[in-house]
């Protein structure tokens, strides 16, 4: 009696989306890449990690908001390059950490740069950042020709 077996046939599985193995090597990339980043960082905080940031668009503008909780607005350094947006500076503890033993320890101290490209063209004489309560806006104008325009028809 002959089986599938004896002539190494795999056996039939259930139907998989067509896109199933290249979601399945993305999730892998975005593991491995998260862990490279976990070991790389800049005194102590992991860039890409912190600060945690939005960015939104309206009409006009784009919104960038990133959380900075416990820096000083003048401790802030925020350079526009072309599209790219790089907000930078310097987290500090308050505490001497000399006769300390952790527990647990979140929130590191140190040198941070967390660098974004913007969707679309800035007008780069447009562009103002606010801090209220630990929060960062930067308000990016669009330039004229990434704002939408409408088109009657005749």
């Amino acid at each position: 009696m002959i089986t599938r077996r004896m002539f190494n046939f795999p056996a039939p599985r259930a139907f998989r989306h067509p896109f199933f193995e290249i979601d399945a090597l993305q999730k892998e990339m975005d593991r491995w890449a998260n862990l490279i980043n976990s070991k790389r960082s800049f005194g102590g905080l992991n860039a890409g990690v912190f600060p945690s940031l939005n960015i939104t668009e309206d009409k006009d503008n784009y919104y960038i908001r990133a959380e900075l909780p416990g820096i000083k607005s003048e401790e802030i350094d925020i350079q526009l390059n072309g599209r790219s947006l790089t907000i930078s500076g310097e987290r500090k503890t308050e505490l001497s950490e000399e006769n300390l033993k952790y527990h647990r320890r979140e929130r590191d101290s140190g040198k941070f740069s967390r660098g974004v490209m913007l969707p679309g063209d800035i007008d780069v004489e447009n562009v103002n950042a606010n801090m209220v309560n630990g929060m960062l806006t930067v308000k990016v104008g669009k330039a004229e020709l990434a704002k939408p325009k409408r088109i009657s028809v005749n």
